[in-house]
């Protein structure tokens, strides 16, 4: 799998990570954001996290959703123009912001996060080509839950949403993907995976002493349009069927 220069920008984004990324669906870029920045955001997510406790009730896995509304610094970091820029080089489109997440997972958390496609848990019409950024503000080496990704499976629109009470769900109803290859992308603090909204991912426990910090920024086509389906995101705005995702709630990424 190719991979980009450390400190990649838009402006030197190599046209061979653009293929790998359209032909795997996925791509790893390191050092999208620099050690000082890493810092800083991780600084916050944790702070984030310990304000939102609610969240973490069980203290296995929390997750906050739309971050950037609740703090500056993160705000900063969903819309940092690396990411942006880098991510509608790759979709080949202009983009909006569909949300942003921090993903803490704690130590010993034996827990993996199964086999998924995003796309169909979404409630998008009219969408070209999503795509999602991953960015590790700490080291996430194997045993601390990185992802791992089929390769080319971006094309398959054909599967139904991942069955949350049967782990083996894609595989029980797609046996052929069992034999195809799978890659695994341990990553460096700033470093980021980018993946399509159709690419099977999953993720791995965290079997370290130390808690997995991620930041996950979640784009969309910038035409996107609403198709009622329940998600936390859109269910308070009362859209209708067509309505357009755009606005404050859904800023482009890039002006």
């Amino acid at each position: 799998m190719s991979v980009a220069t450390y400190g990649t920008t838009p402006d030197t984004l190599s046209e061979d990570t653009i293929e790998t990324y359209r032909q795997q669906g996925f791509v790893h870029v390191p050092g999208i954001i620099s050690p000082e920045e890493v810092a800083e955001f991780c600084a916050a997510s944790l702070a984030l996290a310990e304000r939102m406790q609610s969240f973490n009730a069980n203290g296995i896995f929390t997750q906050l959703v739309n971050a950037w509304h609740e703090d500056e610094t993160m705000q900063r970091l969903t819309m940092h123009p690396n990411i942006a820029g880098v991510a509608e080089k790759l979709a080949g489109i202009p983009l909006r912001l569909w949300h942003d997440q921090v993903l803490i997972k704690q130590p010993h958390n034996m827990k993996p996060t199964e086999y998924h496609q995003d796309q169909p848990l979404w409630p998008h019409d009219n969408t070209r080509t999503s795509i999602s950024a991953w960015v590790a503000l700490v080291d996430v080496p194997v045993e601390r839950g990185c992802m791992t990704f089929i390769p080319g499976s971006q094309s398959r629109t054909d599967l139904a949403p991942m069955n949350l009470g049967r782990a083996d769900s894609f595989f029980e109803d797609a046996p052929e993907l069992v034999w195809q290859q799978r890659v695994t992308v341990p990553l460096r603090a700033g470093d980021c995976t980018f993946h399509n909204s159709r690419t099977l991912h999953m993720a791995n426990d965290n079997a370290t002493d130390e808690p997995r910090v991620a930041h996950i920024i979640l784009m969309m086509d910038a035409e996107t349009t609403y198709r009622p389906q329940g998600h936390p995101v859109t269910d308070p705005l009362n859209l209708k069927q067509g309505d357009p995702l755009d606005g404050e709630m859904f800023p482009r990424m890039t002006s």
